[in-house]
């Protein structure tokens, strides 16, 4: 059965986030190294940009590498750089052809140069699609983000720019990397794994969770179906009485 006839078009999430996990393990399971996880990875990445993008969801951002992963071994970091080099450029006819906007979001400067050229040549092509933004969280982490911004804001303070009883959400928004972004209706973690891990800690504050034990290579279509229906039979209040919502 093709759970996209349970779907209710008019009821996706505005944006969808996803904790891209369990590549390593996919890899141990077929006795094969890491590496080969990450690069079966990218044919996931390709079905659910896709997927989305037929669905009709206007914002997916997705956990590509995270400020923490810059502490694994450097042959892994390596492949991963060119793993990502390597998927802008076969991709990138794609994201046209489909009217897709490439965003990023991190500590870019962080990348190799050679990532760096690659990512800014994508999203300098992309920059007037439309039909979607897909959003790369690379060099990520939240708290860094967060803690940027809090300085950027303190700096302004500083300078009389703007007034301490000013700052509310909207003020700390205007500092983030997501800053035209909204924020996040539906965060997926793959591969069995509780945890945020440092991803997004502001942005989700609202948003509704789910986790399945599918190995990001193995996340396909019917995964993504899966998780939306679930999202769509929750019921979001949003700190409102369920009879305030009706």
């Amino acid at each position: 059965m093709d759970l996209l006839e349970n779907i209710d078009t008019n009821n996706l999430p505005k944006h969808l986030a996803i904790i891209m996990d369990g590549n390593g393990r996919w890899a141990k399971q077929q006795g094969l190294l890491r590496a080969f996880g990450h690069e079966s990875g990218t044919k996931s990445v390709k079905t659910i940009i896709k997927t989305c993008a037929k669905l009709g969801i206007d914002n997916l951002t997705l956990y590509a590498f995270s400020t923490e992963n810059w502490n694994r071994p450097k042959l892994e970091v390596d492949t991963l750089m060119k793993i990502l080099i390597k998927s802008l450029k076969k991709e990138l006819p794609t994201l046209l052809e489909s009217n897709i906007k490439l965003n990023t979001i991190g500590n870019i400067e962080k990348l190799p140069q050679s990532a760096q050229k690659e990512l800014l040549e994508v999203i300098d092509k992309t920059k007037n699609n439309d039909h979607m933004t897909l959003t790369l969280a690379l060099s990520y982490g939240s708290r860094e983000e967060i803690v940027n911004a809090v300085k950027n804001i303190c700096n302004k303070v500083k300078n009389n720019t703007i007034s301490i009883d000013s700052i509310d959400d909207s003020i700390i928004n205007e500092h983030l990397y997501t800053q035209n972004l909204p924020d996040v209706d539906l965060l997926i973690r793959t591969s069995g794994e509780h945890r945020i891990s440092n991803f997004l800690l502001w942005q989700i504050a609202y948003a509704e969770l789910y986790f399945t034990d599918v190995l990001w290579p193995d996340f396909k279509e019917q995964d993504l179906y899966e998780a939306i229906i679930s999202y769509q039979k929750r019921e979001r209040r949003f700190g409102k009485t369920s009879e305030q919502i009706k």
